[in-house]
């Protein structure tokens, strides 16, 4: 799940199957009802209809935790600066060696490379928005200057980002398909 509107989906589908959230967050869905007890194909099958997956693995879990958290810190922190690694291994309470090492064996891409086209998706979003400067996207995202952000943004997109914010046609793509 990558944003409020999702929560609410996942919250009420399983409201609908007669269960009872205790608490639903960005990626994580707790159940009053104990979780062993319960068929998982009509939670999975109700999830899959609106785009959503039930992670019952572990290590996916912990994948999809990372995710999250990246997520969360690079479109909802507002914090600029952030040591990324630093601040997954805290939220996860896990090494981040291991944590970036079974990241990059599951997802094909390190964690840094996640946190990057999350960035620039981020750096899109607001470019479409046209409310700041690349100055100030560059400021709020953390880039240590427009340089730094111009060309991590063409190495990614292959367009600067004064020609992204010129296309009719935007080429920004769902958070969840990063």
């Amino acid at each position: 799940m990558v944003c409020p509107r999702c929560i609410r989906v996942v919250t009420a589908q399983l409201q609908s199957l007669g269960l009872h959230p205790g608490q639903v967050t960005l990626g994580e869905a707790t159940l009053e009802e104990a979780v062993d007890s319960l068929d998982k194909e009509p939670i999975r099958a109700a999830l899959a209809a609106h785009g959503f997956g039930l992670v019952d693995d572990r290590r996916e879990w912990i994948i999809q935790k990372i995710k999250d958290r990246v997520v969360e810190l690079v479109h909802y922190g507002g914090q600029t600066h952030l040591n990324f690694s630093h601040l997954i291994a805290e939220k996860l309470g896990m090494d981040y060696a291991w944590l970036s090492a079974s990241f990059s064996a599951a997802e094909g891409i390190t964690i840094e490379k996640y946190i990057i086209l999350q960035r620039i998706e981020r750096v899109k979003e607001l470019l479409v928005y046209d409310e700041l400067t690349l100055s100030q996207i560059a400021g709020q995202l953390g880039y240590s200057s427009v340089q730094h952000l111009s060309g991590q943004f063409r190495k990614v997109t292959g367009l600067t980002p004064s020609h992204f914010k010129e296309l009719k046609e935007q080429k920004r793509r769902p958070l969840d398909e990063i």
